[in-house]
């Protein structure tokens, strides 16, 4: 599940090459991949595949997937952006192999076509595309035909996902090796269609040298930190989780957060509520337990009891400076704690006062939990000087800057660690965006700390649970579908883990 980028993509085939492996029998393979993909996408339809093919490597992929492609039968031409003459190295010996047609771009090239094949510009591109290639690009997009992109679909850059002008939208995409930043972050994501990782000869062992340090978020990344339940364990033995309540127009995000912990197996939750809630939170709750708690200072003399060692501050809490007293007596207590929604705003004013605080309590394990909204206030020096830096980037220097594991919400969520470590998470539907989802995203990750999960691997545990449960619910959920699903998630989980 690790994530290249195009530089350490690079090198990975520089290693491979180095070990023994011709860089014209990588291309061999990839675009055989290309090939079967292409095979599979015509299937019984008539018309010819397209290539196009720019000057570089990706449109030597695209000869070789040319040539195996005539090979079995099904009819192929190549549109070449360059003259022939301009192809270097692997490229062109893999021009010189096609015996087929090689045209120019031309107005109607794509008519008749079953298939284009965009091997344009491969997962490296750094510059704005326009001229002749943005014209290609928009008549790819623009004539109907399914396209299958090699690598990366043309004009997304691979390390940041960003659209450099135009990009092609793909039906699939065949990536090489490992998926590069732009298959799991947005925008680029939304480009690449369905995507297919093809083992083109490289062995594994090359990410020895390579040491990435991000990866997909995905049960194989924390598999070893996931909690296991003793046959003579007890509720105590799991933890104890509390959040706070905010006032009484605004408890309901408390207990989806409670009862999101509740599920994802802390032993016992709390809600700690404003007396003139308390009424209301403790008519709604059931295995739920409430306590009255007014101030910082009753939060403080509550988290005495150190058998709490989990606590959600944010959701629904209110922004202002009693939202901050309690989420700095969180951290000054040394607990796992998230902080999440107002918690968050509450700080946007003075951010260093809570930096400072997470750097000198560094036994606590907290974890910010910013949607972009919320990053941008809180993190706005970061977003001030770093334009252009992809969402990844982002959430690591926010990480950096705060001492905290930051995990940036969103449809691409990025969970990065201090020291660098990062997960990006594609697994969540279009349905999850409803109101309430991100509270009981906290009350999840707070229940894996509450059993004793570490903060980078409960954040990402917690984040992988949220996009899987949403699409085991499916459309028409709502945040209090989400705890309701998670024993099915879970058990798969179990099963799959051997538990």
């Amino acid at each position: 599940m690790e994530v290249l980028t195009t530089e350490q993509m690079a090198r990975a085939d520089q290693t491979a090459i180095a070990a023994g492996i011709s860089g014209f029998s990588l291309m061999e393979s990839a675009g055989r991949a290309v090939a079967d993909a292409a095979r599979r996408m015509v299937g019984d339809r008539r018309g010819r595949v397209a290539i196009v093919a720019g000057p570089g490597n990706n449109g030597g992929d695209g000869f070789v997937a040319a040539s195996e492609l005539a090979a079995n039968g099904i009819q192929a031409a190549v549109i070449l952006t360059c003259d022939l003459d301009v192809l270097k190295g692997d490229a062109a010996i893999a021009a010189r192999a096609w015996r087929g047609t090689v045209i120019a771009p031309h107005e109607g090239m794509f008519d008749g076509c079953a298939l284009i094949v965009d091997a344009l510009f491969g997962a490296g591109l750094n510059r704005i595309v326009d001229g002749e290639a943005r014209a290609l690009i928009d008549a790819m997009n623009a004539s109907g035909v399914p396209i299958l992109c090699v690598d990366l679909p043309s004009g997304i850059n691979g390390n940041t996902s960003a659209v450099m002008g135009v990009a092609v939208r793909a039906t699939e995409t065949v990536t090489f090796f490992r998926k590069k930043p732009a298959h799991l972050l947005l925008p680029g994501r939304t480009h690449c269609g369905r995507i297919h990782v093809a083992d083109i000869g490289i062995d594994a062992r090359v990410l020895d040298e390579i040491k990435p340090s991000t990866f997909e978020n995905a049960p194989s990344t924390w598999r070893a930190a996931f909690p296991r339940l003793s046959i003579d364990g007890h509720k105590y033995s799991r933890g104890h989780a509390v959040v706070v309540s905010g006032g009484i127009e605004s408890t309901g995000a408390a207990r989806l957060a409670a009862r999101g912990a509740l599920r994802a197996g802390a032993g016992l939750v709390t809600v700690a509520s404003p007396k003139d809630a308390l009424a209301v939170n403790a008519a709604a709750l059931t295995a739920i337990m409430v306590r009255a708690v007014d101030s910082a200072d009753d939060f403080t003399a509550m988290l005495e009891d150190q058998r709490i060692n989990a606590c959600v501050v944010g959701p629904g809490s209110g922004v202002g400076e009693a939202t901050r007293a309690k989420a700095l007596a969180a951290i000054r207590a040394d607990r796992g704690v998230v902080l999440d929604a107002d918690a968050l705003t509450s700080f946007s004013d003075a951010p260093n006062v809570l930096f400072s605080e997470l750097k000198f309590h560094t036994k606590s394990k907290v974890i910010l939990t910013p949607h972009e909204g919320e990053f941008r206030r809180l993190f706005r020096e970061i977003k001030s000087k770093s334009s252009g830096c992809s969402k990844l980037e982002l959430a690591r220097l926010a990480a950096q800057e705060s001492g905290a594991i930051v995990l940036f919400k969103g449809p691409d969520t990025v969970i990065a660690a201090p020291d660098g470590r990062a997960l990006i998470s594609a697994n969540a539907p279009p349905w999850l965006a409803t109101a309430g989802a991100g509270d009981v995203l906290a009350g999840f990750i707070a229940g894996l700390l509450a059993q004793g999960v570490a903060a980078f691997e409960a954040a990402s545990i917690g984040a992988w649970l949220h996009g899987e449960t949403a699409s085991e619910f499916g459309p028409g959920l709502i945040a209090e579908d989400l705890p309701e699903a998670l024993p099915a998630v879970l058990r798969r989980l179990y099963a799959a883990f051997d538990i």
